[in-house]
């Protein structure tokens, strides 16, 4: 049962990576503004990125129930 809920997650973050780097969503981070200096865009797109390595990282690295 563990296993099978792992498996779900996993497709899960899989899905909603997919959908937070693809065009229509990405697109709104997409303007000629700065944040801290730095252009919104690769800033919006490094920080999606590494969330969903954190997310990866704290549902593979969790202990068992």
């Amino acid at each position: 049962m563990k296993q099978k809920l792992e498996s779900q997650r996993l497709l899960a973050l899989f899905v909603a990576g997919c959908l937070l780097l693809n065009y229509p969503l990405i697109a709104l981070w997409n303007r000629e503004a700065l944040l801290w200096g730095l252009p919104l865009f690769p800033l919006a797109l490094f920080a999606l990125w590494a969330l969903l390595i954190a997310a990866l990282a704290w549902l593979m690295e969790r202990r068992p129930d």
